[in-house]
């Protein structure tokens, strides 16, 4: 990070980025600037769970059959209301929606993007203190301005995204984005209420050394995940040294440390009862702006043989296998799961 990029707030960096396209009308910085705020607003909340009573679970489940946490519907409701009355934004999805929520009529008129979300991805670990985090992803609506938003606009792949980003609520709240011109990471000082630059263009490393992985689920995986496990694990003629086994459970969480360190999360599909499904991850608010991060700082994210990018969804809430982080990991994975 070179010298005069200390003490950068994102406001400053965004508006900063803005200037190198003529054609842009404020409209991206603005909306930026709100997907901020909900940070700052989620982090409150996030910290203050153990105290105010809203953490645990609240007897309800998603789309998804998940059971919701008290703090999903808190910062659903957060990141779609103040998302949606900027008037910029047609329509979000939400993980905790059957649904896409469309803009009223007199926020919509002139919003030409849409956004997906995981508005607080790894909920379940709220109670023990592990840290969560919100995923995002803006794209451009299909549909002409002044119309109605829809599902089709939703169902375009990932590499149409025009950026997409994560706050991680852990030790400290970071808000890190990728717009196509590097990774960037900004870390909440809350004695001054802003995001700081702390890491500029980060770079995964090609070739890593920890794997995250539920292992508790092996015994249903495809015989290449089984033996992808055993290779990372020493055992495997062309690997004696093992990786180390780094998982927490929480998405953002794992895949913000393999990005710093270097490494591969993975969650492989699976077979239970006689029935393959297709993998647990969704493709449009998870695997979709993960991948678009990772990509970004070198790194490589499939489903095992395809580019998460390249994928066309057919559903709003559809699921994929992901297989993402240091390129040298997730190639190695190609190699094995081709064989399942």
């Amino acid at each position: 990070m070179v010298a005069e990029e200390i003490g950068t707030t994102l406001s400053q960096h965004i508006i900063k980025t803005q200037k190198n396209f003529p054609q842009a009308s404020g409209r991206f910085t603005r909306i930026f600037n709100e997907l901020a705020t909900c940070g700052k607003i989620i982090s409150s909340y996030v910290r203050r769970a153990g105290i105010i009573d809203i953490a645990g679970k609240r007897g309800t489940t998603n789309i998804q059959g998940e059971e919701q946490a008290k703090l999903d519907v808190i910062a659903h409701n957060i990141f779609v209301n103040r998302i949606l009355e900027t008037g910029l934004v047609a329509g979000v999805l939400s993980e905790e929606s059957d649904d896409i929520i469309e803009a009223e009529e007199e926020y919509s008129r002139n919003a030409n993007y849409i956004i997906a979300t995981d508005p607080l991805d790894g909920s379940s670990n709220i109670d023990v203190n592990v840290s969560v985090g919100t995923v995002f992803s803006l794209l451009r609506r299909k549909s002409p301005t002044g119309e109605r938003c829809s599902k089709d606009d939703f169902l375009q792949p990932g590499s149409k995204q025009i950026a997409a980003g994560y706050i991680l609520y852990g030790s400290s709240t970071i808000f890190t984005y990728a717009s196509g011109d590097g990774v960037f990471c900004f870390t909440l000082d809350p004695t001054v209420g802003e995001y700081l630059l702390s890491h500029s263009k980060l770079r995964i490393a090609e070739e890593g050394n920890i794997y995250s992985v539920n292992e508790g689920n092996r015994k249903f995986w495809d015989q290449g995940d089984q033996q992808l496990l055993d290779y990372f694990q020493g055992n495997h003629k062309d690997n004696d040294e093992p990786y180390t086994g780094r998982y927490i459970g929480s998405l953002v969480t794992d895949v913000h440390r393999n990005l710093l360190k270097g490494g591969i999360y993975l969650y492989p599909r699976t077979t239970k009862n006689g029935k393959k499904d297709h993998g647990k991850l969704r493709l449009l608010y998870e695997a979709n702006p993960l991948a678009f991060i990772i990509e970004q700082a070198g790194g490589v994210a499939t489903d095992g043989q395809r580019r998460i990018l390249d994928i066309m969804p057919q559903d709003i809430h559809q699921r994929v296998p992901l297989y993402i982080g240091s390129k040298r990991e997730v190639d190695l994975a190609g190699k094995f799961t081709k064989v399942s």
